[in-house]
């Protein structure tokens, strides 16, 4: 009896060891290169640790967005402002011609200055376009005319003519409808999208979603304002895409977290927030990968629309896409999942089982220390109460209850 006690305590203890050395040792094991950690996913990248910093960026970007949305305001284009358009081919008999001339040549016709003259597409598809308030009919000819004569644009034929310069023109109750369909689809887009997170997760998912959404929103806008790039229908249709991928990417997010979660208050290896920060390395390379797959086709699409086709259409397609999964990728990593942990770390439940995992490494730390009680305990008969038992999950040092006599005689 004697020997099955001290083969128990023997065990034990080297067991005690074993879980010491495992945990003490962690720290201690190699560390791999950024490129392999960020592959493997192994929670090498401590998100949620930092994630003062990322509120304090995030805040930074908000502000900074609000006050030129505020300040400067934004450059909406002639199908929100209404007004007149006239096109033309850059390149003439008379030779390329400059902003500076087109410029001159309509506040000489029209009296005053165009609201905007660009160069849209490069080489021998650019094309001039002049953007201004609605101008009747005889000044929109009178400016065709004058246009024709100084600059001669070449047609598809490679002729100078008239037809090469072309004209529309938007009314201003024209222009307030669109925006008001604009403003009504963005709403509609929010409502549903808030309905769906809430009904998907429970409150505290939700509410990080829609605030990542949020910021997502104010930040591509900041960036139209601040930049100035021009305020298009095509803007809203892109605005509404990439809210979506955003939305997409926080979910994936979201799913590892809470596949990771699952009954956490149950095991007492990682934190909440520690499981998270898991959660958000194991998806790092799906973002990411993601992200660059969305960026690739709107270069391209880009490059097509300005140095190929010149088509302005696309090109206010491609920015605000552009604009909008960059931004989309950095709140659901680094807004969304730190803000829910946040926000559950505020409930008793998460600060109960966090306390315990705690308590539980305090306890593991202090293992070896305790390794030579249990080693003395070896050499002290069963019958003093000495000895060494698990209880809990959690190996500790206790008295053992002494055995009652079997009724047998030993032998």
């Amino acid at each position: 009896m004697t020997e099955n006690s001290s083969d128990l305590d023997t065990a034990v203890a080297t067991d005690l060891e074993s879980t010491a050395i495992a945990e003490a040792g962690a720290a201690q094991l190699p560390r791999h290169g950024f490129f392999t950690r960020l592959y493997t996913g192994t929670g090498a990248f401590d998100v949620i640790g930092k994630r003062k910093l990322w509120f304090l960026i995030s805040l930074s970007i908000v502000a900074v967005a609000l006050a030129s949305i505020l300040l400067r305001g934004f450059t909406f284009g002639i199908d929100f402002q209404g007004g007149t358009k006239v096109s033309f081919p850059r390149a003439g008999a008379n030779g390329e011609a400059s902003i500076s001339q087109v410029q001159e040549t309509f506040a000489q016709v029209v009296g005053k200055e165009p609201g905007s003259v660009v160069v849209v597409g490069n080489g021998a598809t650019a094309t001039i376009q002049i953007r201004s308030e609605t101008l009747s009919n005889e000044q929109t000819n009178t400016l065709r005319e004058a246009l024709f004569t100084k600059f001669q644009p070449k047609g598809t034929d490679g002729k100078p003519g008239k037809q090469a310069i072309s004209d529309s023109a938007v009314s201003e109750t024209w222009g307030g409808q669109i925006t008001k369909k604009a403003l009504i689809a963005l709403v509609v887009f929010l409502v549903l999208v808030t309905i769906y997170i809430t009904v998907r997760y429970e409150k505290f998912m939700a509410l990080s979603a829609l605030t990542a959404l949020g910021f997502d929103l104010i930040t591509t806008a900041g960036v139209y304002s601040l930049v100035g790039f021009e305020v298009s229908p095509a803007t809203v249709i892109g605005l509404l895409t990439i809210l979506g991928f955003s939305l997409y990417d926080t979910v994936i997010v979201f799913d590892k977290v809470e596949e990771n979660t699952k009954g956490f208050e149950h095991t007492t290896r990682r934190t909440f927030a520690e499981q998270a920060n898991l959660a958000i390395n194991q998806t790092f390379m799906r973002s990411i990968n993601t992200s660059l797959i969305s960026i690739m086709p709107i270069a391209s699409l880009m490059i097509v629309a300005v140095w190929l086709l010149g088509v302005g259409t696309l090109k206010d397609l491609a920015l605000v896409q552009l604009v909008g999964v960059i931004v989309g990728t950095y709140s659901s990593i680094f807004l969304a999942t730190p803000l829910l942990v946040t926000l559950r770390e505020r409930t008793q439940l998460v600060r109960n089982h966090t306390r315990r995992v705690l308590n539980r490494r305090q306890g593991v730390a202090s293992a070896p220390a305790e390794l030579s009680t249990a080693v003395v305990a070896e050499n002290v008969p069963a019958e003093a109460g000495a000895g060494v038992a698990v209880s809990g999950g959690q190996s500790a040092v206790r008295p053992v209850r002494p055995q009652r006599p079997s009724g047998k005689r030993e032998r």
